[in-house]
C-alpha cells in the first residue's frame, strides 16, 4: 500500500472533462479523498477500476472502499454519514441545508461518540454536578467555551451574552445575570470564575461605535454594551491616538477587566473572594491567532477602602491594576502573571 497518485487522477478528469465527459463517481470519490493526502492504494488505475466495477455490481459505499483500500473509509468522509460521500460521487453538488437533519445527526454522533462511551462520567453527572469553573463567555458562534478549553460535560457552568459582559448587582435590571451568578457560586460552590474575551467582538465593536452624544440604534444591544461604557472612556482617553480597530482589541480585554470588577459588587461573589474559597480570572482567546491569554486577581491587604475610578494600566504583557470598583472594599486587586498560552 502507498499513496495514491493524485496527479495522475487529476489529468484524467482534465482529459474527462476536455472530451465533454462526466467524471466516473469512483474518480471523483477518489479525487475528494487524496485532497486530503490520505494514503488509500498505490496503484491509482487499478484502486479505479476496482472501485468502478464494485460500485456497478450494487455494492454499498462502505463495502466498496473497505474491499479496495483494505481499511474503512477516511474519518471525515464516514463520520459525515454519507453526506461527504454523496457530494463526491454527485459531482461535488451541494446538498440543501436541512436543519432537522443536523440536529439528528449532531446528537446521533455524540450519542455513539461521547455518551456511549463513557457511561461512568454521564452516570454521574445524572445524579448531581460539581462544576469548578463559572465561565462568561460571549454568544459569537466561534468562541465556544467548552470546545476552545476543552471543558468536559459536568466542568463549567456557563453563562454566555453580547460581548461577555458582567452587568454590577441590579435585582431589578440584572436579575438574570444575578441568578447564574447566586447559583453558581451559592448552591454550586464553583471555586473559579472566568470572564472570557475574544478577538474580533462585534458587541465590543459596537461599544466603540456608539456616537459621543449616546444615540442609539437597537431596541437591546447598545443599551447592553454600555455596561463596560467606562472600559470604553478608558480606552479613548489613554489610546485615543490608535486606530479604531487596535482600539477595540484593547477594549475586548479592559472590558473583561471592568466585568471582573461588577463581580465584586454581588456580595456572595465577594465574601468567597474574601474567604479564598473563590478565585477570579481573566481571559482573551484570539481565533485569528489561535492564542489565549490569561490573567489573575491577586489580593494584598489594605487598610482602607477603595472608590477608585482610574488605575494606570501597564502594556497587556505586564502587571494589571482594576479598572473600576464600584463598591467600597477593605482590599484591592491588581492583575498579575499575566499567562500566553499558544
Amino acid at each position: 500500500m502507498g499513496p495514491i497518485n493524485f496527479a495522475k487522477v487529476c489529468v484524467a478528469l482534465r482529459a474527462t472533462k476536455e472530451n465533454n465527459e462526466e467524471p466516473l463517481k469512483s474518480e471523483m470519490f477518489i479525487t475528494t479523498c487524496t485532497k486530503k493526502e490520505k494514503e488509500v492504494h498505490t496503484d491509482t488505475q487499478v484502486a479505479i477500476s476496482e472501485l468502478r466495477n464494485r460500485q456497478s455490481s450494487g455494492e454499498t459505499a462502505d463495502d466498496a472502499f473497505r474491499a479496495v483500500f483494505e481499511k474503512e473509509q477516511p474519518g471525515r468522509v464516514k463520520k459525515m454519514a454519507g453526506e461527504s460521500y454523496e457530494n463526491a460521487t454527485n459531482g461535488g453538488a451541494k446538498k440543501e441545508f436541512n436543519p432537522d437533519e443536523r440536529i439528528r445527526s449532531g446528537f446521533a454522533y455524540f450519542k455513539t461518540e461521547k455518551y456511549d462511551k463513557d457511561p461512568e462520567l454521564y452516570d454521574e453527572l445524572a445524579k448531581d454536578q460539581s462544576p469548578k469553573f463559572l465561565v462568561f463567555a460571549c454568544s459569537d458562534s466561534r468562541v465556544c467555551p467548552s470546545h476552545i478549553l476543552n471543558f468536559q460535560p459536568g466542568e463549567a457552568f456557563l453563562v454566555r451574552n453580547i460581548a461577555n459582559m458582567v452587568p454590577p448587582y441590579d435585582q431589578i435590571k440584572y436579575s438574570r445575570a444575578g441568578a447564574s451568578i447566586e447559583y453558581a457560586i451559592v448552591h454550586l460552590k464553583v471555586e473559579n470564575i472566568l470572564v472570557m474575551g475574544h478577538s474580533c467582538c462585534g458587541g465590543i465593536k459596537g461599544l466603540m461605535s456608539i456616537p459621543d452624544d449616546g444615540s442609539i440604534e437597537c431596541d437591546f444591544i447598545e443599551e447592553w454594551v454600555k455596561i463596560c461604557s467606562i472600559s470604553k472612556a478608558k480606552v479613548k482617553r489613554e489610546h485615543g491616538d490608535k486606530d479604531f480597530t487596535e482600539q477595540c482589541t484593547i477594549l475586548e480585554k479592559e472590558a473583561v477587566n471592568e466585568s471582573l470588577a461588577n463581580l465584586l459588587t454581588y456580595p456572595f461573589v465577594r465574601e468567597a473572594v474574601m474567604n479564598k474559597s473563590l478565585a477570579l480570572k481573566g481571559g482573551h482567546y484570539d481565533f485569528v491567532n489561535g492564542s489565549f491569554e490569561l490573567w489573575d486577581l491577586d489580593e494584598f491587604n489594605n487598610s482602607h477602602s477603595v472608590h477608585s475610578n482610574s488605575c494606570k494600566t501597564d502594556t497587556f504583557h505586564g502587571t494589571y491594576c482594576p479598572v473600576l470598583f464600584q463598591v467600597s472594599l477593605p482590599f484591592v486587586f491588581r492583575y498579575t502573571h499575566f499567562t500566553i498560552c499558544t
